[in-house]
């Protein structure tokens, strides 16, 4: 969904030309109609629209189909505007300018993980993580509902416990920049995570001064 008339053209064309088959809105209101009624494998829309904004309409699709892969793309790239779209079910946010060939790829990976269900769920200690659900899971007990940008801080460690992950590398994931502001969010991201794996005492998640964070299991 895009209000541009002429970037909604551009899109349309590169996108076509690599096999996809694209339906395009001017406005959040007929975004959502537009979704509501045909669907959509992936969802990539501008914040800034008019009649509905793409955070609102990515409220309501999120009410219509919970795992429907959304990327937002904008030129609000302020870390609060960041990590609403991330709070709000957003799955990737790209910031204007940008290349085409970045944007092509980062649907296709987006499309890849919607695919491959058997990666989305992962064994962490006594914990399981399912990245379809966002939700982090203790033995028998309740789901935890994670937000976008902690579910994927937590697969990111799920995928390389026992190795430093790089803090640059991480606020990359997130925010795409590495910065102090998203610095601090990332430190109080870690402190999240690390409050929601405390049931499991074998697991920590530690701070690599000057590195990164390393998620460890220490086998009882």
């Amino acid at each position: 969904m895009e209000d541009d008339a002429t970037l909604a053209m551009i899109l349309t064309e590169t996108l076509a030309r690599d096999d996809f088959e694209v339906f395009t809105a001017v406005n959040g209101e007929e975004g959502l109609h537009k979704f509501a009624k045909t669907g959509a494998d992936i969802i990539v829309t501008d914040v800034m629209m008019p009649r509905m904004d793409g955070f609102e309409m990515s409220r309501k699709i999120r009410q219509l189909n919970p795992n429907v892969p959304i990327l937002f793309l904008t030129a609000k790239s302020g870390i609060d505007d960041i990590v609403e779209g991330f709070e709000l079910g957003g799955n990737d946010y790209l910031t204007k300018p940008f290349k085409m060939l970045e944007l092509i790829v980062r649907i296709k990976a987006l499309l890849r993980r919607k695919i491959n269900q058997g990666d989305t769920v992962f064994d962490i200690g006594d914990y399981r993580l399912d990245m379809t659900n966002q939700t982090l899971t203790y033995l028998d007990r309740e789901p935890i509902k994670l937000s976008m940008i902690e579910a994927k801080l937590l697969e990111k460690f799920a995928m390389n416990i026992g190795l430093t992950v790089d803090a640059g590398s991480l606020m990359q994931l997130i925010w795409q920049r590495d910065d102090p502001f998203s610095r601090n969010s990332l430190h109080g991201f870690i402190h999240k995570l690390r409050n929601y794996l405390r049931h499991d005492k074998s697991l920590s998640l530690i701070n690599q001064r000057g590195i990164g964070y390393l998620l460890a299991i220490y086998r009882r």
